[in-house]
């Protein structure tokens, strides 16, 4: 390589590097995930405001180093199967299996938030963040089945989140291009629920099948009250015929 190519070299350098570095603050991060969410604000709910500010905090130096988002994606998947585990050991491993829980909980915005700040958003990733995001929930209800929930009601809690997020993805394909509300059923509220009462079996592990199962009771209860609060949302804003063209 001559003296012109290697001075190209460092210069494609020099500006990969430059990408990479140019991190927005947290308030651009908010306004950068606002554009892809519809438009809503992350400030105007004190839970995502610190859950995403909390985010930001850990994804805006690994957006500096260029970390890949989707291998947070992979990661994430691969801490969460490490939470079945934990669970199914039984005693005091519960109490681990909740850290874990919430560490998966955190990963898992971590890969949108790296995306963003470090302005790799892609279509693929989307699609990939939302597989996974699915997966791992059901890993949850996995973890408590393993300590002792009946299997019908994890399946019947499982049942209601999916409804809930497939709803929300068929108002978008629909035509609804903002969040619309954000339920008492979210991701990062699962990940909560799931890891207390995970914390609950791991404390009293001689009752641990009745923390378990009380979990899965309230992934029923809140995803009823999710839906009903989602339902009525897309009702309202959804209400209109349908656009032909022409």
């Amino acid at each position: 390589m001559g003296l012109g190519g290697l001075v190209q070299r460092a210069t494609d350098l020099r500006d990969s590097a430059a990408v990479v570095t140019a991190v927005p603050d947290r308030d651009g991060y908010f306004a950068r995930w606002a554009s892809l969410h519809g438009g809503y604000d992350p400030r105007s709910s004190w839970m995502v405001r610190t859950w995403l500010g909390w985010t930001y905090q850990v994804a805006r130096p690994l957006a500096r180093a260029g970390v890949a988002p989707d291998l947070l994606t992979l990661a994430g998947l691969l801490v969460t199967l490490g939470a079945v585990g934990l669970a199914a050991a039984g005693g005091r491993w519960p109490l681990l299996a909740a850290l874990v829980v919430v560490l998966s909980g955190f990963g898992d915005n971590l890969d949108g938030a790296v995306a963003v700040l470090s302005d790799r958003v892609s279509r693929w990733g989307y699609v990939l963040d939302s597989v996974v995001d699915r997966v791992c929930d059901g890993l949850y209800l996995l973890a408590l089945w393993v300590l002792g929930a009946p299997g019908w009601l994890a399946v019947v809690g499982g049942s209601l989140m999916g409804v809930q997020e497939y709803a929300r993805a068929r108002a978008a394909a629909g035509g609804m291009s903002e969040v619309g509300v954000v339920t008492v059923w979210e991701r990062p509220t699962r990940v909560i629920t799931t890891a207390a009462f995970l914390v609950g079996a791991g404390l009293f592990a001689g009752r641990a099948a009745d923390w378990a199962t009380a979990g899965a009771a309230a992934w029923v209860g809140l995803g009823a009250v999710g839906n009903v609060q989602l339902g009525a949302t897309l009702r309202r804003r959804l209400a209109g015929p349908v656009s032909t063209g022409g």
